[in-house]
């Protein structure tokens, strides 16, 4: 593997973890809101990665696939829209309540929404640190080069 793939792996890591972050902060932001443009609460989003083939061109692809030790990059696929029902809240003087009193809420658990975005920060860090440490290594190998 080259540092360039290295530091594409690392950098595709960095990208999935910013939407995955954008995405936990809409829901954040939303965890109250009661009417959007298509009716009804917010719906909660998550995200969902894959894995894909790192390698640049098919022949290299296939070299790797035959040793076993084809290295994949994350990719995201798809921003899922939750399908749960709404939590129903009883507040009868909200201007969104039904007959009943009841207010449809988002499904949205704030303490699960932290600790997953603690758990995108986390990895972020870890892919800079994977990044940092690849170019590293590059500028050692174009310094041991000059010697």
């Amino acid at each position: 593997m080259s540092f360039f793939q290295a530091m594409n792996i690392s950098s595709s890591g960095l990208a999935a973890q910013r939407i995955r972050m954008n995405v936990l902060s809409a829901n954040l932001a939303n965890a109250n809101t009661t009417r959007t443009p298509e009716g009804g609460p917010y719906k909660r989003e998550d995200v969902v990665f894959a894995a894909n083939p790192a390698s640049g061109n098919p022949f290299e692809g296939f070299l790797d696939e035959d040793m076993g030790t084809q290295v994949k990059k994350v990719q995201v696929v798809d921003i899922h829209q939750d399908t749960k029902a709404p939590r129903m809240v009883l507040d009868p003087t909200h201007p969104d309540a039904n007959a009943e009193g009841y207010v449809a809420m988002p499904n949205i658990q704030v303490m699960s929404e932290m600790v997953n975005m603690i758990a995108a920060t986390r990895a972020f860090e870890a892919n800079t640190t994977a990044l940092n440490a690849s170019k590293s290594m590059a500028n050692t190998a174009i310094e041991v080069g000059r010697v």
